[in-house]
């Protein structure tokens, strides 16, 4: 489903992609702004970035969210900005989801699940505040594999000292990677940044960085605001510096599809 090696006739450049650009879909319980093509919005140029398909930026209402759907063949990864999402799906895992919590749900042959904004269900007084998420897909390695749940919670300080490996299936984070995903040649990166201090992004073949709140400056390319998202090709190694208080998510991938 992937390719084993990065080509090697890949152009360097850098893609801003602003968050006023972004195909939005809305309902009376979800505002949901999405990076690429997804559900009845398809544009076939584009589909994806490297690996990544999917990069939906959700806010969903208190008492609503996605009812039980199925997936296949995707790996999941689910990054919660404000708020909390309650996770229940076919093969017995649940979970609730919250800020600095990684979650990977790994579809394989097929796998049902809903995400709601009801976390009090499970004890606690009703609230009314909305939930903001950053659900991402990448492709696995192999298709029809056993579906599987994984989260873990991340460190507060640990986030805010740069870019942390949130989820990923790349040997050299095998000892570091807050969760796996089956995808050898992918990784996302998060951090909280703080003005002033800038990181650097890794360097690959293609990298994927979305501005999950707060804004940024981007060497070579100036600012980024909150939902902007810039898309690397053959390049890497910029440094990112928070301009305000930031949130941001960074793939690395190694491999693209259709290569």
């Amino acid at each position: 489903m992937t390719t084993p090696n990065a080509p090697t006739d890949l152009q360097p450049r850098i893609d801003v992609r602003r968050a006023a650009d972004r195909i939005v879909t809305k309902a009376g319980w979800l505002d949901s702004r999405h990076s690429f093509s997804f559900g009845h919005h398809h544009d076939p140029a584009n589909t994806h970035h490297g690996l990544l398909l999917v990069s939906n930026d959700d806010i969903v209402a208190p008492g609503t969210g996605f009812d039980t759907h199925p997936h296949r063949d995707m790996e999941i990864v689910t990054w919660v900005l404000q708020g909390s999402l309650v996770h229940q799906d076919s093969t017995g895992h649940h979970g609730v989801i919250f800020p600095g919590l990684a979650q990977r749900m790994s579809a394989g042959r097929g796998i049902q699940h809903s995400e709601k904004n009801d976390s009090w269900r499970l004890g606690g007084a009703r609230h009314e505040d909305p939930v903001r998420f950053v659900q991402m897909w990448v492709v696995p390695d192999e298709g029809g594999i056993e579906p599987g749940y994984e989260q873990l919670e991340l460190p507060a300080d640990r986030l805010a000292g740069g870019l942390v490996p949130v989820a990923s299936g790349m040997a050299r984070h095998a000892d570091e990677a807050a969760i796996r995903i089956r995808n050898r040649h992918a990784a996302l990166h998060a951090g909280r940044l703080e003005p002033g201090r800038p990181v650097a992004l890794p360097d690959a073949p293609f990298l994927h960085l979305f501005v999950a709140r707060g804004s940024v400056e981007l060497e070579g390319a100036g600012s980024l605001a909150e939902g902007d998202a810039v898309r690397f090709t053959a390049t890497g190694g910029q440094r990112v510096t928070a301009i305000e208080p930031a949130e941001i998510l960074v793939w690395e991938m190694h491999a693209t599809l259709g290569r």
